[in-house]
């Protein structure tokens, strides 16, 4: 074989190499074998907000006692990723109430802003997988999550995923679902130290979460780690109604909070901070 014919092999071999590694990881084919299809995606390949068609935001003080006020500003894409920053900024609360027992209203200001964006009203799922490759700030405060919550019930009746959740030092999986005390949920947890995981080194980097969920049960992962898998037989309301809030479509969240019942303090830390996406997906067989 002459020099020319050599060449011309070898060109074709890497084209076809390439070209195989590049379908193995695209996004509609990379779980082909496991028998999942592609169903919706977001790669935040924009600049600008978010795309209008697939999130909306919250707005203001929303849950958990939360420092931040939620709000459209903070959150935006730009290099192939989506960004949620918060801020240390004093934002007036629009419902203050100087004698509210509410703590909502009762807070003359917001000291801290951030974005909540979900697709509520927009896309919805039941059963599948679920993939979001994400950047995590652990500062002292933070709250970052990926999650979803039942389209039907008033929480916890609606049910509860946490894909993704962080603070005070580790990463949290969890599934809930309601009990006979309205706003009290029946939790199925499990959580993993962010030393246990690696550290600094492990916090540097973008990381892959996964939900399976099935018809059987939810296993929930990072980085292809197990951290917990719940029968779907044990998901189901302890109010006497026996209803499975995880057997009914869900819509997805991804927020950073701060502070709050769980977060922590924030007096230390140093602002903007950021939660970084890459992308989400939803595949189904």
């Amino acid at each position: 074989m002459n020099i020319v014919n050599k060449m011309t092999c070898l060109f074709f071999f890497f084209v076809g190499t390439i070209n195989a590694l590049a379908q193995e990881a695209s996004p509609a084919s990379i779980y082909a074998n496991d028998g999942y299809k592609l169903v919706w995606a977001d790669e935040f390949n924009i600049n600008g907000k978010p795309d209008a068609t697939s999130w909306s935001y919250e707005q203001g003080f929303v849950r958990n006692e939360e420092a931040q006020w939620y709000q459209a500003d903070n959150a935006w894409c730009e290099n192939g990723l989506l960004i949620i920053e918060g801020r240390k900024e004093t934002i007036p609360n629009p419902g203050f109430k100087k004698e509210s027992g509410d703590w909502r209203s009762s807070r003359e200001n917001a000291e801290y802003t951030s974005s909540s964006i979900k697709t509520s009203g927009k896309h919805s799922w039941q059963y599948g997988r679920f993939v979001m490759r994400g950047k995590i700030d652990v500062s002292s405060g933070l709250w970052p999550a990926w999650w979803t919550l039942g389209v039907s019930g008033e929480w916890p009746l609606n049910g509860e995923i946490d894909m993704m959740e962080y603070y005070r030092g580790k990463l949290l999986a969890n599934v809930a679902v309601g009990t006979s005390k309205q706003y009290e949920a029946d939790w199925h947890s499990n959580t993993k130290s962010i030393i246990e995981l690696g550290g600094p080194e492990w916090v540097s980097k973008f990381h892959i979460w996964r939900m399976d969920w099935t018809e059987k049960d939810i296993s929930l992962f990072v980085d292809d780690q197990l951290l917990i898998k719940v029968d779907m037989d044990s998901l189901y309301n302890k109010d006497g109604s026996n209803t499975h809030p995880l057997k009914q479509p869900h819509y997805m969240l991804l927020n950073l909070a701060m502070g709050g019942t769980n977060g922590g303090g924030l007096d230390n830390t140093k602002f903007p901070k950021r939660f970084e996406v890459d992308y989400v997906r939803v595949y189904q067989k």
